[in-house]
């Protein structure tokens, strides 16, 4: 049934992020754009943080609790879903390392978010950056993992399993925003220039609207499971030998 499947996981996650962050910029500019203790001279425009550290500090947690629980269930239930045969199987020991793998990640990143919002930048700044850099780094390790297990898996499914194809693209323009974007905040937030931290200010909000991104493409990896009257499970498709393909080259998927 449509309604009640996986793919609802990664968009409760993604939906509850995208909720979360426009009620915190929303409340700051009907605030009237409040200065807040936590913000440096410099900044005019506040970082998550600064926000999520005052009195939005509930709605901050509980968004970043129900966004890492939900995405690591998205994971799980691949991972479930191509071990029941629901999704092409798992073909050898590496994809299936890869997808144990970013499982791995993305409970540490997971961990990683809910912890940097418990342990807000007013009380705890220490901790709160050195848990936001465990929360970027394990989400884009997990990207990568999942870009090498669908590289290896469409070796072997090619051609029919497109969506393949289609999900390893959209991973890795996460991976190459996220990063770009991720360094850039990481250089204008260290800056002395007003100018440049209001750039890094407003770089981590385009992040977190590109994690957004990586959270709503888990969603193609997990409907081709769905059962309808016109349609089968992407697993059963491939259950007969002369379906599954001999491996190809790496780059010929």
């Amino acid at each position: 049934m449509w309604i009640l499947s996986f793919w609802l996981f990664p968009v409760v996650s993604g939906c509850m992020w995208l909720a979360m962050l426009v009620a915190m910029l929303t409340s700051w500019a009907a605030d009237g754009k409040p200065h807040y203790t936590t913000m440096s001279d410099k900044l005019s425009i506040p970082y998550i943080s600064h926000i999520g550290a005052e009195r939005l500090k509930p709605l901050f947690v509980a968004g970043c609790v129900v966004t890492g629980v939900f995405l690591t269930l998205s994971l799980l239930s691949e991972r479930w879903l191509r071990h029941a045969g629901q999704l092409a199987r798992n073909r050898d020991l590496f994809d299936k390392s890869c997808a144990i793998g970013s499982i791995f990640f993305a409970l540490t990143g997971a961990l990683g978010v809910i912890l940097l919002s418990i342990f807000d930048t007013k009380h705890h700044q220490h901790l709160h950056y050195g848990f936001l850099a465990m929360f970027i780094a394990s989400y884009v390790v997990c990207a990568i993992l999942v870009c090498l297990e669908y590289i290896h898996l469409g070796r072997w499914y090619h051609p029919q399993a497109r969506i393949l194809l289609v999900s390893f693209y959209l991973k890795s323009l996460f991976i190459v925003c996220e990063l770009g974007v991720a360094i850039g905040f990481g250089v204008c937030a260290k800056s002395s220039s007003k100018e440049k931290k209001n750039a890094g200010a407003v770089l981590e909000w385009v992040a977190a609207l590109i994690f957004a991104f990586f959270v709503f493409s888990i969603v193609p990896d997990l409907l081709p499971s769905v059962r309808t009257k016109k349609r089968v499970p992407q697993g059963e498709k491939y259950m007969k030998p002369e379906t599954v393909m001999r491996p190809r080259g790496p780059i010929d998927f």
